[in-house]
Parts: C-alpha cells; sequence; structure tokens
C-alpha cells in the first residue's frame, strides 16, 4: 500500500471548489455553501495504516485492507493528528486545557476530518442525484455485505476517484450535528455495510457523542488544497 500521498489509491484526490446545497431535515431547513478547493483521501483509513500509524503488531487473520473501525470522533481527531505528526506536518486539532474542547486551527496544513459540506460534494462529484450510482454496484450495505465490512476500494468510484463514499463504513466528519439540541455531539456520513438501502446516500445526516465508537464507524482524511 502506498502512502498517503503517493498518487497511488491510498493517496489525496484533489476536490475542485463548488457549492453544494445541504439540508437539516429535523429542523426543515435548506442552505447552500461554497467548498474551497480541498484534498480528501481517495480511500478511508485502513486497519493496516491505523496499526502502522500506532505501533500496533499486525494480525494475520485480519485483512489491512478492512477500513478501520471502533473508533470514535475524538479517536478520529488524534488519528488525524497522528497522521500529521508522522509527516512532519502542523497538526489541526489541539485541546483547550481548561474546556478540554476541540479546537482546529484552519491555517495548518496537517491532516484533518472534512466537514459535512466537503463530504457530501465531494460524494455527489458533480452528480445531482441522491447516490453517485446504482447502490448495488457502488456499495456494501444491509442487501449486500453479508454482515460484515470489505476491503476498501472494492467497488467502483465515483467520477472524482473516490471509493465507498457510500456503504462499507460511516465516516466522520469535523461538524458538530446540532449544538442548541444534541450539544457536543458530532456528524457521520455515508451509510454502513449494516445500513438499509434508504440510509445509504449522500444527504444523510446521523449523529454521536464524540465518544461513542462501533463496528460500521470509521474515517477519511482530508488537508487544505494549500498544503501540497
Amino acid at each position: 500500500m502506498g502512502t498517503l500521498d503517493d498518487g497511488t489509491a491510498a493517496g489525496m484526490v484533489p476536490i475542485p471548489a463548488g457549492t453544494v446545497d445541504l439540508r437539516d431535515d429535523r429542523r426543515g431547513a435548506h442552505w447552500q455553501e461554497a467548498v474551497e478547493p480541498f484534498l480528501l483521501a481517495r480511500l478511508p483509513v485502513t486497519v493496516g495504516q491505523h496499526r502502522a500509524l500506532m505501533g500496533i503488531t499486525p494480525d494475520p487473520s485480519v485483512s489491512h485492507a478492512l477500513p478501520v473501525t471502533n473508533v470514535s470522533w475524538l479517536g478520529a481527531v488524534d488519528v488525524c493528528n497522528r497522521f500529521s505528526a508522522r509527516a512532519g506536518l502542523a497538526p489541526v486539532y489541539s485541546r483547550d486545557a481548561r474546556s478540554g474542547e476541540v479546537i482546529r486551527d484552519r491555517a495548518a496544513d496537517g491532516y484533518r476530518l472534512p466537514t459535512e459540506a466537503e463530504w457530501q460534494y465531494a460524494c455527489k462529484a458533480g452528480t445531482t442525484g441522491y447516490r453517485y450510482g446504482e447502490l448495488d454496484r457502488i456499495a456494501w450495505y444491509e442487501g449486500n455485505s453479508g454482515g460484515r465490512a470489505h476491503d476498501v476500494g472494492g467497488r467502483p468510484p465515483n467520477a472524482w476517484g473516490l471509493y465507498d463514499m457510500l456503504g462499507n463504513v460511516w465516516e466522520w466528519c469535523w461538524d458538530l450535528y446540532d449544538e442548541e439540541v444534541y450539544g457536543s455531539y458530532r456528524t457521520f456520513r455515508g451509510g454502513g455495510w449494516a445500513e438499509s438501502e434508504r440510509g445509504c446516500g449522500a444527504t444523510v445526516r446521523r449523529r454521536s457523542h464524540p465518544t461513542f465508537a462501533i463496528d460500521d464507524l470509521g474515517l477519511r482524511l482530508a488537508r487544505n488544497a494549500t498544503a501540497r
């Protein structure tokens, strides 16, 4: 497997600037947001990448190409900073010493989680429908996964060369879901191997506490475009 930036299937894809239509069905709100150019990993972070990053001895019985799961939002932020440190990049995230709040340095050149707007914009890849292709062809979900995650990159990518944007594992985003109602809950997107057909779409939003971790939830790395 190549490094994150070497242009292989494990590398980063340049995403062009544009706009994306967002919605919050609970509040009945719709709005449009501008997206600046950024970089997004072709694939979710894998078990192999994660174990190498953490210095964990590989388990030969587990495929290194599986998406890493059971990572909380706080864990995902830590993973981003660890990838940055390994690459000699400025970490994007820090913790406030008094409140414990995670702070994002928008100018840092390190790895980070995509925002919701970035994630949805990249998932659609210029398409206008609920999905960028026929679900059974592009994604692992409840109807075809056999009750488990699958090696990343096993389904066709979207038009921008991004794999597994729908299905296989949900992916953490940076954003708070609805601070007024849910407090510190963060958003995740994309659907997972245990999700129903209806739940695997570009606009579907889910949320949980930043300490929540489960076996169909992982992450995908992003970087600022100027970080290249």
